[in-house]
């Protein structure tokens, strides 16, 4: 069974597992959120087994909080460990981010101080992670509203934890191009300053612009708009990396994520890459 990802993925959900097969559907590789499949119910095991003999798995959790002043939840690690070792999964991929206060789950993906503190915080945990699971760990950059007490900015902040940790980088698109337009930077700059060298594989998903707030949110819940297209066909020219399409909310019918799939899947063969 391969292991390593290349070209396309899509994320599995239960919306349309059932209908993978059925449809004839084969993406390159899928990602999986074990949060939402460590205790699955019954009717999906069987399935789901035959899914993870047949094709590449990458897992992508919610509640690592890696960025939290409280100590690792050692019971969700171990958890967590036997489902990725169960499936044979060998990319783990988090958010920078934190999601615990006060010994419980916030159940947001809360944003960073962007400090030197942070970074060496941040990396001291990467390596008790990855110690605890006999994995790399890869961070995806992730989609923020508030910015708290920071000394750099966020190009900064990820390279440097990047380079200090020796994590690996998920690189989201669409993060990128929501963060831009809130906090009022330069996406296309904000790839250029990027260091690109680790990075595992890419997010492309769709989000929701609130002209009241003049404000986007991150929602995963609507089609990729065509300017994440086009900042994406500009990160595959400095980027050689698998992409994966998300889709978390408000599924629709996979025949329309298949479409979706295979326009991505155009961009990225376009610029010759994995």
């Amino acid at each position: 069974m391969p292991m390593d990802l290349h070209g396309c993925g899509i994320g599995l959900r239960r919306e349309f597992i059932k209908q993978m097969k059925p449809m004839g559907f084969k993406p390159d590789w899928l990602e999986v959120t074990p949060e939402n499949w460590i205790h699955m119910p019954y009717e999906y095991r069987e399935l789901f087994e035959e899914i993870a003999e047949e094709y590449t798995l990458a897992a992508h959790g919610l509640s690592l909080s890696i960025g939290s002043i409280e100590p690792l939840d050692k019971r969700f690690l171990k958890e967590l460990k036997t489902f990725l070792d169960r499936f044979h999964i060998k990319h783990y991929s988090e958010h920078l981010s934190f999601s615990t206060f006060n010994g419980g789950q916030t159940y947001e993906l809360l944003p960073l101080p962007m400090t030197q503190k942070m970074v060496t915080h941040i990396s001291d945990r990467v390596k008790q992670v990855e110690d605890f699971l006999g994995r790399s760990l890869i961070l995806e950059n992730a989609s923020y509203y508030y910015v708290p007490y920071s000394e750099m900015p966020e190009v900064e902040f990820i390279n440097s934890v990047m380079q200090k940790s020796g994590a690996k980088m998920l690189l989201d698109v669409n993060n990128i191009y929501v963060n831009s337009q809130n906090h009022k930077f330069d996406p296309y700059e904000y790839i250029k300053e990027l260091d690109t060298s680790n990075v595992g594989y890419m997010h492309i998903a769709g989000h929701l612009f609130y002209p009241e707030d003049n404000m986007i949110i991150d929602t995963h819940g609507e089609a990729v708009r065509d300017e994440v297209w086009e900042l994406l066909n500009y990160t595959l020219s400095h980027v050689n990396a698998p992409v994966m399409l998300e889709r978390d909310n408000n599924i629709p019918d996979l025949k329309v994520l298949k479409k979706e799939y295979k326009h991505m899947c155009k961009i990225v063969k376009e610029q010759g890459n994995v």
